[in-house]
């Protein structure tokens, strides 16, 4: 304990000894705590009153944002959007465009200082992080590139070893007021209504969770402003002209929009498809079969276009307003297990008018669509090649022949008892003859083998035949190509930040529409799904989607699709299931 409180001390000298003394005291309980990143990583965390206080990671001490709550100034802190503190719980660095700068001036920071990141319009901390450049550096970049390499924030794993209270609202200094200002002013130069600035003053600063129905449209309203700068702030995002996107007629946001609906769908699922007899229910079936069925023609739910980002916060949301109760009941598996139908908003919800009609001939589009696809009829075939043609030409087949297995194996047969070389002795034994011996024996074997076995017979026979395929799909006429079918291919890669992606190849060999599959994907697992050329082919596509989705694959390939097994390569990847030592 002294060497920590020495420890922390040379770390971070600005604390006094009485905030020292309360950091690390002397008599109370102090527990240490083992734990692996992702990356393999061991941390050592410090707990205080059931709380991580701080963690060290190569003998390095860093403070946790149960710290940094109660000592807020400890370290240099920089400010930027709300809405970007989902990005950075992801996983993802915080990008010097997402950074605000207030009209007093940066921090004066060194590369690798340690820095916290506040929010706009509260000094509490909610990350810790070390800067990647300079002060002078990220200037005379003009605030582009990485800013930070985010090492904990407020919502990751360890916050939740704690109690997982939310940051306080701090009183920010006079200059961020005036940054606040200064990014409204912002806003109405990049095309917004004059007058309709609503920058988030300390008081207005809550969570979104913490909102009844009614107040969460205005909270959206508000989000939806501060998304213009949470597309700059942490890596690309996916869809980068959504404000070209917004409807004629609604001069809401998409992402408004997509909140709305998403509400829509959930108070929808609840009041009409879900059953008491139902719980418990899985959440992602809940999305997927209840919700989706909700979801008005022409429009499809997309998680990552809403302000929640993940289905799970969207839960946790309508969990805090008491709507119903969500618990892991297995591993990383989360269901609901209770719903309060009596609830004002549910009581309250009215179905769309028309939405029954709707929803049954939107119903049976998607039925007809499934109905459509159906596995191709893959056989087989052989060519005969020119080492080949004494072998077959008192068949009476050539060079280019196209034969099945089927019909080999019968010629070879009759070739063998027509010519007599059936082993008297031992009937399963085939005599070599001389054109046996130059079609099936390499120049090395011919002079060792004289007999061989019916099986090798016909394998030997086999491989040095040109391989072909047949592919026959529902209503159209066979196809021939030339060599073996190419099986689906699924590979799972790894992008920056340590995040996977599957990728998925082949699906027009067997039928199959990328762009269909991409989207029955994204929809099942609420996960971007992109499409983009295959590396080494001028005509193929590949889809990629985020996070190891085989088992979802799987599921749809082998069981919807019907595909069998064998044309399938990659499945072995999935993620292993079960309790992690």
């Amino acid at each position: 304990r002294r060497k920590l409180r020495s420890d922390v001390a040379a770390a971070f000298p600005t604390l006094s000894t009485e905030q020292l003394a309360e950091l690390v005291p002397n008599k109370e309980e102090l527990n240490v705590i083992k734990i692996y990143s992702h990356k393999g990583e061991a941390i050592t965390v410090y707990m205080n009153h059931r709380n991580p206080i701080l963690f060290e990671v190569e003998k390095v001490l860093y403070p946790t944002v149960y710290t940094l709550w109660v000592y807020p100034d400890l370290l240099p802190a920089f400010a930027t959007w709300p809405p970007v503190l989902q990005k950075l719980a992801g996983g993802a660095d915080l990008m010097l465009p997402g950074v605000v700068v207030p009209p007093s001036g940066l921090p004066q920071v060194q590369r690798g200082t340690l820095c916290a990141v506040t929010l706009l319009g509260n000094r509490a901390p909610v990350a810790v992080g070390v800067a990647t450049m300079s002060t002078e550096e990220m200037l005379a970049a003009g605030m582009k590139g990485k800013g930070f390499a985010v090492l904990h924030t407020h919502l990751d794993h360890l916050w939740e070893y704690g109690d997982k209270s939310s940051p306080p609202t701090l009183a920010p200094l006079v200059t961020d007021s005036a940054a606040m200002e200064s990014a409204g002013d912002e806003e109405e130069l990049q095309g917004k209504e004059p007058g309709s600035s609503c920058s988030p003053e300390p008081e207005q600063h809550v969570d979104i969770r913490d909102l009844s129905l009614r107040d969460r449209d205005t909270c959206a309203e508000l989000l939806g402003k501060e998304e213009l700068h949470e597309n700059k702030a942490a890596e690309p995002a996916e869809d980068a002209s959504t404000e070209d996107q917004q409807e004629a007629g609604d001069s809401r946001s998409p992402q408004e929009q997509m909140d709305a609906l998403f509400n829509q769908c959930f108070f929808h699922a609840l009041k009409c498809r879900v059953k008491k007899s139902d719980l418990p229910l899985l959440t992602s079936t809940f999305l997927g079969s209840h919700m989706v069925s909700c979801c008005p023609a022409g429009k499809q739910l997309d998680i990552k276009k809403s302000s929640y980002k993940k289905f799970s916060k969207f839960l946790q949301c309508m969990q805090h307003q008491r709507i119903l109760q969500v618990k892991e009941l297995s591993k990383g598996v989360e269901s609901i297990v209770d719903v309060d139908w009596k609830h004002p908003d549910i009581k309250a919800f009215a179905v769309p008018e028309g939405f029954s009609s709707a929803s049954a001939a939107q119903d049976s589009k998607s039925e007809d669509r499934e109905q459509v696809y159906h596995a191709p009829e893959i056989i087989p075939l052989y060519g005969v090649s020119t080492k080949m043609i004494p072998l077959f030409q008192e068949s009476g087949h050539r060079k280019g022949s196209i034969l099945s297995s089927s019909e080999v194996r019968n010629i070879i047969i009759n070739y063998v008892k027509s010519n007599e070389l059936v082993d008297e002795t031992n009937k399963n034994f085939v005599k070599v003859n001389a054109i046996l011996c130059d079609c099936l024996l390499d120049k090395s074997e011919q002079d060792e083998i004289s007999h061989l076995k019916w099986d090798e017979l016909l394998s030997r026979c086999l491989q040095r035949l040109q391989p072909l395929h047949q592919v026959t799909f529902s209503g159209q006429e066979p196809v021939v190509r030339k060599g073996n079918i190419e099986p689906i291919d699924i590979s799972i890669a790894q992008r920056s930040s340590n995040k996977k992606v599957t990728i998925i190849k082949n699906l027009e060999l067997y039928g199959l529409d990328p762009q269909c599959v991409a989207n029955t994907l994204q929809q099942k697992v609420q996960a971007s799904a992109t499409i983009s050329p295959a590396p080494g082919t001028k005509d193929r596509v590949q889809v990629q989607i985020q996070g190891n989705q085989i088992h979802h694959l799987a599921k749809m390939l082998l069981e919807e699709y019907q595909l069998p097994r064998k044309y399938i390569q990659g499945l072995e990847k999935a993620p292993k299931l079960g309790h992690k030592k």
